[in-house]
């Protein structure tokens, strides 16, 4: 992944209070992970019925890695995005659908040129319910034989998740016109999106 411009400076999980928060306004989360996190957060942001996008990272052994350990392979941790998203717009189904299509689910631990397991393609499940609907649509698409090589994406409980520090929120946004690797990567995977999915767009 192209290098980050800076403006500023395993447990299981348990019910907290954000979630029951997100429960009483009918919202809730999944957390995925599918190559840089600045391609991700960038194409989910745009996807009718998510709410929000928070980049971080998630299934490693340490608590609140810094994204050099992450790079660097020290922890374990993918880089992933949070997204909140409305059930009654975004099914949880459809969303992980919409994973499975915007990266290459067969490659382990690379997207393009981007190598390392902090790269890996995972489904990290927030309940028992997402863990079903993941599974079954992994084998499904596994059984459509939609890529000539098998499916790799792991599918997990989500363990270990902190956020991301601030200047990779909202990253392509941010920094679309002014970082190479958002003008050569980024947008191209999101130029492609807007055009597969124009139907899921937000208005």
């Amino acid at each position: 992944m192209g290098q980050a411009q800076t403006k500023t400076s395993k447990s299981p999980i348990n019910p907290n209070t954000m979630e029951q928060s997100l429960n009483k306004e009918g919202l809730e989360e999944a957390t995925l992970a599918g190559g840089c996190f600045w391609c991700l957060e960038a194409v989910f942001q745009r996807l009718n019925g998510v709410v929000a996008v928070e980049s971080g990272y998630a299934g490693g052994h340490k608590d609140k890695p810094t994204y050099k350990e992450v790079c660097n392979g020290d922890t374990g941790h993918a880089e992933v995005v949070k997204i909140t998203f409305d059930p009654k717009v975004l099914s949880y189904e459809e969303l992980v659908k919409t994973f499975f299509g915007i990266h290459d689910p067969t490659t382990l631990n690379r997207q393009g040129n981007d190598e390392g397991t902090q790269y890996r393609s995972a489904i990290y499940y927030h309940n028992e319910g997402q863990k079903k609907i993941a599974e079954e649509v992994k084998q499904n698409l596994e059984n459509m034989k939609k890529w000539k090589d098998p499916i790799v994406t792991e599918i997990a409980p989500l363990s270990n998740y902190s956020k991301a520090e601030d200047y990779h929120q909202d990253y392509f946004n941010n920094n679309g016109t002014t970082n190479s690797y958002c003008k050569l990567v980024v947008k191209g995977k999101l130029d492609k999106f807007l055009k597969e999915y124009s139907d899921k767009l937000k208005q």
